[in-house]
């Protein structure tokens, strides 16, 4: 008889009491336990079975669970006597920050706050014991919702001496989800006050805490030294890249694939891949993620689960006003192909928009890229990510990406794609400086208006929109060589010549007093331009006639278009 599968559920106890469905991931327990690391930092993409993991880690070591033998009988922990002495003998603390999504200072540290009064709600036993004092007494009872900064910032490290008083043993301590509110001091504006706040509390509660045995800290990003850490020398980050653990989060292809056949999906295997396959972790490929997987397995349909768990703000947000060049690797991934690039795995958040390349690094802590190769370079050997696109379902989540750059003007962007198709430029034009006029500024750096960069950024975060409205009617190609020059837009019909929808070529100008008089002479320019250039060679290889073949040239003064 098959398991039932609980979707969202993350409480192991729960998951084995009730017999869902569920992999093996114990062997997470001995790699850890074995490693001797006093602190470890994980980073996985969301959904990818962290806070399960970690929940897996509480039953296990917690005193609380030290009559729960149950939940690992029959498991891969199970098999060694070690183990099974091992478990429910030591003191735990277990947390979570994946709900401090707060948009100011007061209401974010206000949510810690209130989390860490609710752990110690879990300890109440401590205050029957003779063996605190009556000022530790006193101090318990101070933790509330309402302790000020100084009193939350050591109130872990107080309560872990406590326990350890109480148990004899020092404490194992359970962060999951570390760097969510990270994100959103960053995206809210309040980064620096608020690191402030959690490099004290993490200094107190990992660096100069004598009650602590060891700990485990899990999350999406590495985030710097400089930023939350630069008191911790004794930190072990494993990032996605990272050779340890790389099987203890997600599932490998063996275990999808063995859950097809019992779920009775077997011959979905192809299509399961093509949609949810390609994540990596060190060098262990073929990694599917849970969240996907048990959504399919449930529901039966593919669909994307995980890229619709998520509003990727962060993401967006650099994305959106990142420089051409970064849009132009955007299109190369799109168009199914890999990029070279150079940064560190480690998130600065006070210089993500002064490094763009940081939004590599992003990308790919947040699984929607994976690493095809590491080149090491020069003396230095720094290292080169070779990255592409994780999958078809990471595929989507960058198409509604950028169809929601024009969410405030879509029925216009649609209007004029509608246009472009059937050749209406009476229309194309009115649709497109009512498309421009909402989203310049969107595209833009947002800090000073540039009469050159903002229709350079406007023009690929179009190109970027078009790719995924067009991808399948279109093959576009952008900046590729064809004649005597690079064409800036090329929309090649995938059926071929024989196809009834134009192949069309697109020139984008910025209007140059110096050189023509008006919007008009610069989009007579660019037209001119396609032909002088033979931009059209390429299709008239392919085999298209020259009927089959439109031309536009786009001129841009400010916030204005002209199109011809």
């Amino acid at each position: 008889m098959n398991q039932v599968i609980s979707i969202g559920k993350q409480d192991y106890a729960s998951l084995r009491e009730e017999n869902y469905f569920f992999i093996d991931k114990t062997d997470f327990i001995k790699k850890w336990w074995e490693a001797g690391d006093e602190i470890t930092l994980i980073a996985r993409p969301r959904r990818f079975g962290k806070t399960l993991n970690m929940s897996m880690l509480n039953c296990f070591f917690s005193n609380k669970y030290k009559q729960r033998a149950d939940l690992f009988q029959g498991l891969s922990i199970w098999k060694e006597e070690k183990y099974q002495k091992l478990q429910g003998t030591r003191p735990v603390i277990f947390l979570s920050f994946a709900d401090v999504k707060q948009t100011n200072y007061l209401d974010a540290v206000g949510k810690i706050k209130r989390i860490i009064a609710t752990v110690f709600q879990q300890f109440k036993e401590l205050f029957q014991t003779e063996l605190l004092s009556e000022q530790q007494k006193a101090q318990f009872k101070n933790v509330t919702p309402d302790m000020d900064d100084v009193t939350a910032q050591s109130a872990l490290q107080d309560l872990s001496c406590y326990l350890s008083l109480y148990y004899g043993k020092k404490v194992i301590i359970l962060l999951d989800e570390y760097d969510t509110p990270m994100q959103e001091a960053y995206v809210n504006g309040y980064w620096e006050e608020f690191t402030a706040f959690i490099r004290g509390l993490f200094n107190s509660t990992f660096k100069t805490n004598p009650y602590l045995e060891r700990a485990v800290m899990t999350g999406i990003t590495r985030v710097s030294k400089e930023s939350i850490f630069s008191d911790l020398n004794n930190l072990t980050v494993i990032t996605t890249t990272s050779e340890r653990y790389s099987d203890c989060f997600g599932f490998a292809e063996k275990e999808v694939f063995q859950a097809l056949d019992n779920f009775g999906k077997g011959d979905q295997k192809e299509n399961v891949k093509k949609w949810y396959d390609g994540f990596t972790f060190g060098k262990q490929k073929d990694i599917y993620n849970p969240w996907s997987i048990t959504n399919f397995l449930k529901e039966g349909y593919l669909r994307p689960y995980w890229a619709s768990t998520s509003s990727n703000g962060l993401i967006n947000k650099m994305l959106q006003s990142a420089s051409p060049e970064i849009k132009t690797e955007m299109e190369v991934l799109l168009s199914g192909g890999m990029i070279e690039a150079n940064f560190d795995e480690q998130i600065v958040f006070e210089q993500l928009e002064k490094d763009e390349n940081a939004i590599w690094s992003l990308l790919l802590a947040s699984g929607y890229l994976k690493v095809e190769e590491i080149e090491y370079r020069g003396e230095m050997l720094d290292p080169w990510y070779h990255l592409s696109i994780t999958n078809l379902e990471t595929m989507s989540m960058f198409s509604n990406m950028f169809k929601g750059w024009f969410s405030g003007s879509l029925s216009e962007y649609n209007g004029f794609v509608k246009a472009l198709l059937i050749g209406d430029v009476e229309a194309m034009n009115h649709y497109m400086n009512e498309v421009a006029l909402a989203t310049f500024s969107y595209f833009d750096t947002g800090k000073s208006y540039s009469e050159k960069e903002a229709p350079e950024r406007f023009y690929h975060g179009f190109l970027l929109g078009l790719m995924v409205e067009q991808r399948e009617n279109y093959i576009i190609h952008s900046n590729r060589e064809s004649g005597f020059g690079r064409y800036d837009i090329m929309m090649i019909p995938r059926e071929g010549k024989s196809s009834k929808l134009p192949a069309i070529v697109l020139e984008f100008k910025v209007h140059n007093k110096n050189r023509e008089k008006s919007l008009e002479d610069t989009v007579e320019a660019a037209l001119q331009q396609i032909i002088d250039k033979a931009y059209d060679r390429e299709l008239i290889e392919m085999g298209f006639v020259k009927e089959q073949i439109r031309h536009y040239g786009f001129a841009f003064e400010g916030k204005k278009v002209l199109i011809g």
